[in-house]
Formats: structure tokens, sequence, C-alpha cells
């Protein structure tokens, strides 16, 4: 098993996997400076998975195993059907007398790109190579024992397979409604083929179905090579078949591997830097290939089933996606793609909309997934991607947009991990402007909220109060005055629970009293979801990103905000970590009370840029990439959703971050390339030069926006829509006077007093 300590030495098998020679490893290509084993330890949930795909493609794989430290894999992955969590079908290579269903496997050697992998199995037995296309892919699998039978298991875990001459088809079935089809072709005819059942594989019986329905392909014995190629499909076994024959027409894994190398080396040059160490590059690029494992392309030969009426679609001529966590995505994963490829952005907010529609309630979707709308975490942030693409100039059809968006937030409840319409807490909050909180040892009330969710009323109310900012500026957008003018003013409802005395979000009970006793750390139980949502209450003092400027005014002006910031950094956990993360297992990458791990922490070392700071900015960017994204096994500090994290490593190395969804604006931060060039969605370059940047060199001295002096720790999106170039003068001391000014902070719904 690689340990990639020496990425020379990986780049070199990674490339000679696919008869690159050592020479083609010595002139790197953008593809070789992605380690998808970054993060494939966690630090405590979920870790990474090194992902074999396409950009946004349909068919995902990866290694099906706990993480990376697991010795055996069970049987070889097929397709991936919901991101980090599920896989359907497996491929088991067996020498031996006795088939399995699937065959956990031990392996060795394993050497895996974004396109392909190669391993070796059962003690250095056999060996498999792999390479994807968009619906389909290719094995090659090799066996190295001369007098043994060979056998290649095609396996449906609750499902039905059937065989025939050369092929196995069949599906697994994910939902009530939904299930993925695949389509398996031999190069080679076997010797026999039959269903495998207690054992023994039956030629007499070329069908099976149930949870282990297995079709077993028997070929001779010391049989040296088996290639196979299959296809996917979520329409029928029909459209698997069509969908490999439309990709792959030979046995050759070195073709299709470089294929896919192409289109991942085209896909990662929008970004082009300069400078930075080998480690920053290969963070950067493995970040930014982190950011197109979702969603997928739907569409099949210009249809696709839908999960969301339970139909299969034509799609007019528009890529249809799914499975997409927006809890986790709207912060950075989307505006990305809004900055670099808008028609893909538009088409994903399409199909959002499009969903809406079949789902019958026209409710915007929040957890969009192969099976379904999910429901899942708080708030309804497909809103904010509305109102970012609209105002970032994406073609996206604003009256749908606003209607499904009014609709998600009036009509569904706002009860965490329910998609129910709305209940006595959602009157409450029509009435109160916030969601109130049960005391200790209250029973609860509504049938819509979860026994293991809770309210969760501080991150609800304030992430409430967001979305309805954000409908306001759609409703602008339209020239809705009436309707701009109510949702801006339900925009400041965070204002209802924030503690005048402790500077916090403060839970209140339903006759507007602050719960006391209250330990801002710890009170609200496991995930302190009584009370806020995964982190704990110095996260959510934050989470007003579209009013920075009132939340400086609440806490009494800038250098109490600036203080108040310093002290989240600086804060002690309060408890041994053993105890902090059984209490708050999402809240990892600590410095202090800050936490890098979990996405409403994201905006956050950003806000100094808000109170005449921007060097502390600057600092604290440096600091949290440094510490907690590294190119190692552990290198990413908390669950990575598809994006969610690592948008934020690509935008905060190349010098910027939208801390503001919504409103088209980017703060300025620290880069660590000299020079980074962004290809932008209809071809111009956003250029960011910064002269004598190092890891000493870290803060901004000065700064000019297309050769005029820039004192603006932020800039429009209107300012390099058409192409810029952003010169920083950086220095290994702060600048303390550069950015600092009232008049040149980033914008907020308020003004600062």
């Amino acid at each position: 098993m690689i340990h990639f300590k020496s990425k020379t030495l990986c780049t070199f098998l990674a490339l000679s996997l696919f008869g690159y020679s050592a020479t083609d490893a010595q002139q790197k290509d953008l593809v070789d400076y992605v380690n998808p084993y970054i993060g494939n330890i966690s630090h405590m949930l979920v870790p990474t998975f090194p992902t074999v795909q396409l950009p946004n493609s349909m068919l995902r794989v990866y290694p099906e195993r706990s993480d990376y430290t697991t010795e055996k894999m069970n049987g070889l992955p097929v397709v991936v059907t919901n991101h980090r969590e599920r896989s359907a079908f497996n491929i088991s290579p067996y020498q031996g007398s006795q088939p399995q269903p699937v065959v956990a496997l031990n392996y060795d050697h394993e050497r895996l790109t974004p396109y392909g992998f190669d391993v070796e199995l059962d003690d250095n037995q056999m060996r498999a190579r792999f390479a994807v296309s968009h619906q389909s892919a290719i094995y090659e699998l090799n066996f190295w024992q001369k007098d043994q039978p060979v056998y290649v298991m095609i396996n449906s875990r609750g499902g039905a397979l059937k065989a025939s001459g050369k092929s196995v088809s069949g599906y697994q079935r994910l939902s009530d409604k939904t299930k993925v089809y695949v389509y398996v072709e031999f190069e080679q005819a076997p010797i026999s083929l039959g269903a495998l059942e207690n054992g023994e594989v039956n030629t007499a019986q070329l069908s099976i179905e149930g949870k282990q329905a297995c079709i077993a392909a028997r070929f001779s014995d010391g049989m040296p090579q088996v290639r196979l190629r299959y296809g996917v499909s979520f329409i029928s076994e029909e459209q698997a078949q069509k969908n490999l024959q439309r990709e792959i027409t030979a046995y050759d894994v070195d073709a299709v591997a470089a294929k896919g190398r192409q289109i991942w080396n085209e896909t990662l040059a929008n970004i082009r830097v300069n400078g930075g160490t080998e480690d920053e590059k290969t963070v950067l690029y493995t970040s930014y290939y982190r950011t197109f494992e979702r969603p997928i392309c739907y569409s099949e030969d210009g249809q696709y089933w839908s999960a969301y009426d339970g139909k299969v679609h034509e799609d007019g001529g528009k890529p249809f996606y799914t499975d997409d966590w927006i809890w986790d995505t709207y912060r950075a994963a989307h505006p990305l793609r809004a900055l670099i490829e808008p028609k893909k952005e538009e088409d994903i907010i399409e199909s959002y909309l499009v969903m809406a529609e079949q789902m019958g309630s026209q409710w915007m979707p929040t957890f969009p997934e192969v099976t379904g709308d999910s429901r899942r975490m708080n708030s309804n942030h497909g809103i904010a991607m509305v109102a970012d693409a609209l105002y970032k100039g994406l073609k996206v059809d604003a009256k749908r947009g606003y209607e499904y968006s009014r609709k998600a937030l009036e009509e569904k409840t706002l009860a965490p991990w329910s998609g129910k319409p709305a209940g006595w807490i959602d009157d409450f909050y029509k009435k109160n402007g916030y969601i109130p909180a049960l005391k200790e040892g209250e029973a609860e009330t509504d049938p819509n909220v979860s026994g293991f969710e809770k309210r969760q009323p501080v991150a609800v109310t304030l992430g409430t109060s967001y979305d309805e900012w954000c409908l306001s500026r759609i409703a602008s957008f339209m020239n809705m005055k009436k309707e701009a003018r109510h949702y801006e003013q339900l925009g400041r409802n965070y204002r209802n629970l924030f503690n005048a005395e402790t500077g916090f979000f403060h839970p209140k009970d339903k006759d507007g009293k602050f719960l006391e006793p209250f330990d801002y750390r710890f009170s609200g139980g496991v995930g302190v979801r009584d009370a806020y949502d995964e982190n704990n209450g110095w996260t959510y003092r934050w989470d007003v990103q579209h009013n920075v400027a009132d939340l400086i005014n609440l806490m009494g002006g800038r250098n109490q905000f600036v203080a108040n910031l310093d002290q989240t950094f600086n804060e002690p956990m309060g408890r041994g970590k053993r105890e902090f993360y059984t209490q708050l297992p999402d809240q990892t990458g600590n410095i202090g009370q800050f936490t890098m791990a979990n996405e409403p922490s994201l905006h956050i070392p950003y806000l100094y840029n808000y109170a005449g700071a921007p060097w502390k900015t600057q600092k604290r960017v440096r600091q949290v990439l440094n510490t907690w994204f590294r190119n190692d096994l552990m290198g990413v500090p908390g669950d990575e959703d598809g994006g969610g994290l690592t948008s934020f490593v690509v935008f905060s190395s190349i010098g910027f971050y939208p801390v503001t969804p919504g409103q088209p604006a980017y703060n300025i931060g620290s880069p660590l390339f000299n020079d980074i060039q962004v290809r932008l969605g209809n071809g111009k370059i956003f250029r960011v030069i910064a002269n004598n940047c190092s890891d000493e060199n870290k803060y901004i001295q000065s700064a000019t926006l297309n050769g005029v002096a820039w004192n603006k720790p932020w800039f429009a999106h209107d300012d390099i829509k058409n192409g810029a170039t952003l010169v920083l003068e950086m220095g290994n001391h702060p600048n303390k006077a550069w950015g600092v000014d009232k008049s040149v902070a980033p914008p907020s719904l308020d003004v600062e007093k």
C-alpha cells in the first residue's frame, strides 16, 4: 500500500499505471497533483474516499472499505449511488473452489488516480486495473495462479441478475421508487455461467433474485486475464447497455484511462498557479477535484429517471443533476461553480426547480439525492443559490426561483430533517420571529420535530433569517418592491435571539425568556441540537453572513467585534478532548473554539475584513490552511461533503472567498501562490499576482486592481467578470492601515454605525 510521503514516487506510479513514462512524470500535468488519498483517515466521523470519476459524472467508484487502514475491500466497486454513503453491485474476481457472492479481498500496491486504479489482490495473487468513463467503465483482471479455477462474480445486494452469452445484466433496488441497472459484457465468453447460491454454481439457472443475487462466470483454469466492461443506468438494463456502447467500444483500459486523464487535465486547467510549494499545489488541485464529486449529471441520451415523481423524463437538451447536500455546498462550492462554470451552475439550478415541480409541492429541494429529496439538516439554502446566480448574471428563471423558494419558506415546516407541511413551530416563528427552545425536561409538542435532531432553534432562526434575506434579494431583482421590503425585514429576525449581555445568540423559550443557566460551549445535548446544530454557540455567534455590519453594531462596535473574533480562536475547549468530541463530534479541526471541520465556520476567518482588521483575516486564513489542510492521510479536518470544505480551500488558496452568497462580492484573504489565473465561464481570465508571496510574506502591503490603487479588502463580481488583474504586494509584517476604513468595508444589509 502506498503511503504518500513521496509525491514524486506516487506520481511516477500513477503515471506508469496507464503507460506513461518517468520522463512524463517529471513534466507534471495538473491531474498529477491530485492525491485522492488526502483525508482517507478521519479525525472523527467519515473520511474522504479516493473517488474515481470524471467531473460531475454519474458513474463514481471508490474501494469499498471503511477507510485507508482497512485491510480488506468487499470485492471491486461498480457504482456509488449516494456520495460517501452507498455503493451498488460488486464484482469479485476469485481463484479457487468455493466462490462466494462477495469476496472480501486483501489488497496491496494500490495505485489510484481520479480516472482509474491498479491494485493487487488476495495476497498478490490477482491484479485489477480499472478506468472510468461517464456512465461506463472497464476492468482488466489478471490471475497469477496457474492451476486454479478462475471465477468472476457479479453481485446485486437486493435485486436481480440474469446471464446470457457473454453478458450479465440486472438491477439493485435503492428505494421503493429507484433502481440502478447494470449491463456487464465480457471480452471472452466464459466456459460456464450460472446463479450462485450456497457456494454452488447452478449453470441451469441463468437468473436470480434476492438479497445477494449473484451470477458466477467461470473461465478456464489458470486463465491469465479476463477483461470486462460495463454500463450503468437509472432507467433500464437496455439503457445501461446503450451507455456502455456509446462510451467504450473496445477492451482497452489504457485508452479509457488516457481519455479520462485528458478530461481531468482540461477541467483542472480552469485554475493555474505558479509559486507555492509542491504540497500546496497538491492540496489545491486535490481540493478542486473534490468539488466535482457532486452533483452528478443524471441525463442518459437526453432522458433521465426522476425519483421526485417516479418517471422517466426527456431533459430537453438541459442536463439534469442530482445528489447535492445544499446545506454544505451553498457557501462555497456553488459560488465557485458560478464563477468558473456558470453554464453548469445554471443547469444545476434549473434541475432543482424542475425537482420542485415534480414533487408537486413546488418546494425548493434541500438535499436532492438519487432517491429523492431527503430534507436533511436545516434551512432552505437552495434560495441562496438562486439569489447568488441572479446577481452574478447567470441565466436562471427568477420567477420560478422566487415562487418555489417562497413556498419552501412559507409552506414547508422549518423543523430540521423534515419535509412535512408547516406546523406549530412555524406558526410561532411567523408570529414571533424566532424558533422557541424547549426548557430542560419540557416535552416536544410539534410532531414535525425529530426526536434526535431536535428543534435546533438558534441554528434554524439564523439560517431562516439568511434565507429570507436571500428571498428579498430575488424579489428585488424582479422589482417586487413590497415583497423585497417584507423579506428584508424578516432577514433581521436573528436579532430576536441576540443576548446583548453576553454577545451570543442565545436560545429563548416560548415565553420570550433566554434559557438559563446556559453554557455556549456545551449546553444543548448531543451535537448541541437542543440549541444549535453540530456546532456550539461559539460558531453560531457569527452566522449572520448577510449582515455583518449589524452584528458589529450588536456587539458594541469594531473593537469588541474583533476582540470577540480573537477570543473564538483562543477560547479553550473547556473539557478534555474525549469529553468535548463525544458531545461535539462534528466540531473537529479546532483552533480554540473555531472549528475548521464544519461548514458554518468557513466564513469566520474573513470577518476581520468587516471590522477594520483585514491583516488579521490574512493571518487567520494562512493559519487555518496550514494547520488543517495538508498533503497527508489526515489532511482534511472533518466531513468533506462533496466540495463543502474543499471549495473553501480552493477559494482561500487563490486569495479570495464569497462570504455572502446572494451578495456578488468576494473578500480578499492571503493567496498561497505568486501568480494565479482563473479562467471564467466566458473565457476571460481573472489573475491574482501576489508579489513576494511566501509562508512568511503573508500580509498585504498594498494592492491594485487593473492598475488602479485598491484599498478595499474585497471586490465585486462585476469588477472581475470580464477579466481583471489584482496585484498584491506582500510582506512579512502587516500593513495595519490597508483596507481599514469603514467606507471600504465589504457590503452588508445594514450600515455599520
